[in-house]
């Protein structure tokens, strides 16, 4: 379990998660790695979409926005009966990749009432409209809500957007990365506290090579393994 920087993909602080435990239980033994979080704004998977997580974050001093599923059935049946149909759309956003055109639109409404979660200020719905480049008459749409603490003049509604999107990217930036581009599934090392150093190193490896600028970390490896010395470079030796 890991928390990274959304601007630079580079991982802060990770934590193991064994048999014994879950992520939840480890949510704040993980950010108290990182020093100070005040004014910070937390973005997390809807797994931890909890109540005691967003009294650490308050007094952490961080804010907040988190994803509601099924994982917390009341309030995502609250959001989702909220009068979406009477919010205009404060965002939207195109973008294309991967062989598809994606359409994202985003709403915010105040939730004085009708949201009973701890802090929550803003309820925020938002809708991704996806259709195939070579099936053009073929959409799909997805229909996410999420809760912030933020109110409306702490974050404009792109910037929610932009928060949101960011965070969905972490996924492809360190866990696709690490799975992929280092192999780490088939791993034979698995005995001990292996796993978690080879876990660090691979996390070290990939924020090194972010903060020089790389996109594609697997062009990036195959760079540095033609000369040692540029690994050397990074890491301040020469």
């Amino acid at each position: 379990m890991a928390a990274a920087d959304q601007d630079s993909g580079v991982v802060l602080a990770s934590t193991g998660v064994d048999t014994k435990t879950n992520e939840i239980t480890r949510f704040g033994i993980l950010l108290d790695q990182i020093s100070d979080l005040t004014g910070v704004v937390v973005t997390a998977d809807a797994l931890h979409c909890q109540r005691e997580h967003v009294t650490y974050l308050a007094g952490r001093g961080a804010h907040w926005i988190l994803t509601a599923k099924g994982n917390q059935p009341a309030l995502h049946q609250q959001l989702t009966n909220l009068p979406w149909h009477q919010a205009p759309v404060a965002d939207r956003d195109t973008a294309r990749g991967h062989g598809r055109r994606e359409i994202r639109t985003l709403k915010t409404l105040s939730v004085s009432i009708g949201i009973a979660f701890t802090g929550a200020a803003q309820a925020i719905q938002i809708r991704r409209r996806r259709r195939r480049l070579n099936q053009p008459r073929r959409f799909t749409t997805e229909t996410l809500y999420a809760v912030t603490d933020l109110l409306a003049h702490q974050a404009k509604p792109w910037q929610l957007a932009d928060y949101t999107r960011r965070h969905w990217s972490i996924e492809n930036q360190t866990h696709w990365v690490r799975d992929v581009t280092y192999d780490e599934d088939r791993s034979q090392i698995r005995t001990g506290t292996g796993p978690q150093v080879m876990a660090i190193l691979r996390n070290a490896a990939i924020g090194a090579l972010r903060l020089t600028g790389a996109t594609n970390i697997a062009a990036a490896n195959r760079h540095h393994a033609r000369n040692p010395n540029r690994s050397l470079a990074i890491l301040g030796i020469t």
